[in-house]
C-alpha cells in the first residue's frame, strides 16, 4: 500500500477519534454543565496567539513542500526548519496555558468535569504535534543527510498531509473550547 494512502487511513481514523472527544467535550457542557467560570478562565487571546503559530505551520510547510518539488533544497530545509519552530511555539504556549490554569486558576483533571474534558480534548491534541514534531525532525535530518536528493518521494507529502490535519483538528478545538462558550452557544 502506498504511504500516502496509509496516511489517510491513519489521518481518517483519528480524525474519528478526535470527532468522539469533541463531541463528548458538547456533551458534558450541556448535560451535566460545566462549573461557573471555569471556561470563562481561558485566555482567548493568548491561545489565539499560540494557535496563530500552528496556523501557520501548515503555510510554512506547504512552501517546504513546494521547494522540495522544485528541487530548492535550501530553501526545503529552511521552511521545514521554520515549521518545526512553529510547532515548538504552540506546544510552548500549550504548556504555559497549562500552567496557568493547574496553578494560578486550580483547574486540574482531577477537581473538575471541565477540568477533565478540558485536559483530556487539549493533551491529546497536543500529543499528535508531539507526533508530527519528531516525523519532522527525522524527515528533516533525512534531508539534510541527502536521502532525498535523487529522484521523487512522497515522503514529504504524506508528512504533510499529517501536519495539516493536527493543524485542522486545532481549528476545531479551538473553535468549540474557547470561541462558542464566548458565544454562549455552549454553556
Amino acid at each position: 500500500m502506498e504511504n500516502k494512502t496509509m496516511m489517510k487511513l491513519i489521518v481518517g481514523t483519528e480524525a474519528m477519534f478526535f470527532l468522539c472527544l469533541i463531541m463528548a467535550f458538547v456533551y458534558l457542557s450541556f448535560v451535566s454543565g460545566f462549573s461557573p467560570g471555569e471556561q470563562q478562565q481561558l485566555s482567548i487571546r493568548s491561545t489565539g496567539l499560540f494557535s496563530m503559530a500552528l496556523f501557520c505551520s501548515s503555510g510554512t510547510f506547504w512552501l517546504a513542500e513546494r521547494n522540495y518539488n522544485s528541487g530548492n533544497f535550501k530553501n526545503l530545509k529552511r521552511w521545514l526548519s521554520v515549521t518545526i519552530l512553529l510547532g515548538i511555539v504552540f506546544l510552548f504556549g500549550q504548556g504555559r496555558e497549562y500552567m496557568h490554569l493547574l496553578q494560578e486558576e486550580q483547574i486540574k483533571i482531577s477537581n473538575s468535569l471541565f477540568g477533565t474534558a478540558f485536559y483530556t480534548v487539549t493533551g491529546f491534541h497536543g500529543l499528535h504535534v508531539v507526533i508530527g514534531l519528531i516525523i519532522l525532525l527525522v524527515l528533516l535530518s533525512m534531508i539534510i543527510a541527502g536521502d532525498f536528493n535523487h529522484g521523487r518521494s512522497s515522503v514529504i507529502r504524506t508528512a504533510g498531509i499529517y501536519w495539516h490535519f493536527v493543524d485542522v483538528v486545532w481549528l476545531a478545538v479551538f473553535t468549540v473550547i474557547y470561541i462558542l462558550p464566548r458565544l454562549n452557544l455552549l454553556k
